[in-house]
């Protein structure tokens, strides 16, 4: 991907975008695309898992704020993106048989079938131009990468077959900062609200901040402290844990851009 489009993209309609990434010509992650549109993560299951998983996200509202759920067989999102082919339009997919990740591809296509329900979760780079605009930079754009996400100790509650600890992501930043960003997100609940924890990650079970589960790892510069949002990955840690026979998820970092602005998701 060229500077150029890199900067364009920030601009560019929702529509725009996910035309690019269903030409393949966006694999990267969707980190900073289309600042003023909501983000949203992916999971796809059977209809058989699908009402265990809906009582697993409605039990769960924080880290699995639901944003949308398809018709089953369809890959259309009326609602949230309107038009758009849901085994297309993400740049990169997780595939799981019985809780293990199988393989990464930029289409679904071949894997879809008539009974497949998929859920659009939000996702905590919707509100991230909020926080730009406040003046608090997002390190994991400055660095050019996904944001660093991690499995917590902190558990869901548990529904059907679903269980798992909630993942969260993290953004360093001071104290200052931190706590102009936990006011501006308490706004967002449809996209994870406010912080979990602030400051020491060993006190939610991560024990090196250097090496996330997920994503890729941000500087923290002296005087910084990380700050942790619950993240739309939990349900990777859930399907892993209840081993379906079969899953689709979103590659961590690599969302769907919709068609709602962020500012329709606040109270």
């Amino acid at each position: 991907m060229t500077n150029s489009l890199k900067q364009d993209l920030t601009t560019m309609s929702p529509k725009e975008v996910r035309a690019l990434i269903r030409q393949g010509k966006i694999t990267s992650s969707t980190a900073g695309m289309c600042n003023a549109y909501a983000q949203a993560n992916l999971v796809i299951l059977p209809k058989k898992l699908a009402y265990d998983f809906l009582l697993y996200a409605q039990r769960n509202p924080k880290p699995c704020p639901i944003l949308e759920v398809s018709d089953a067989g369809s890959r259309n999102l009326p609602i949230i993106a309107d038009g758009c082919d849901i085994a297309n339009d993400f740049p990169k997919y997780w595939v799981y048989e019985h809780g293990e990740k199988v393989g990464e591809f930029t289409s679904v296509e071949q894997f879809w079938r008539d009974d497949l329900v998929s859920f659009l979760i939000g996702c905590s780079y919707s509100f991230e131009a909020d926080l730009i605009e406040a003046g608090i930079e997002m390190r994991h754009q400055t660095e050019d990468h996904a944001v660093p996400m991690y499995i917590s100790n902190m558990a869901c509650k548990p529904a059907g077959i679903f269980h798992g600890n909630t993942v969260v992501s993290m953004r360093p930043m001071s104290t200052e900062d931190a706590i102009r960003a936990a006011i501006i997100t308490s706004a967002m609940p449809n996209v994870h609200g406010s912080p979990v924890h602030i400051g020491d990650p060993s006190q939610i079970g991560i024990k090196d901040i250097q090496k996330p589960d997920f994503g890729i790892s941000d500087t923290i510069k002296e005087g910084e402290v990380p700050v942790f949002w619950c993240c739309g990955v939990t349900p990777q840690d859930a399907v892993m844990q209840a081993k379906p026979d079969f899953c689709i998820t979103h590659a961590p970092g690599h969302m769907l851009v919709t068609d709602v602005k962020n500012s329709m998701l606040k109270n």
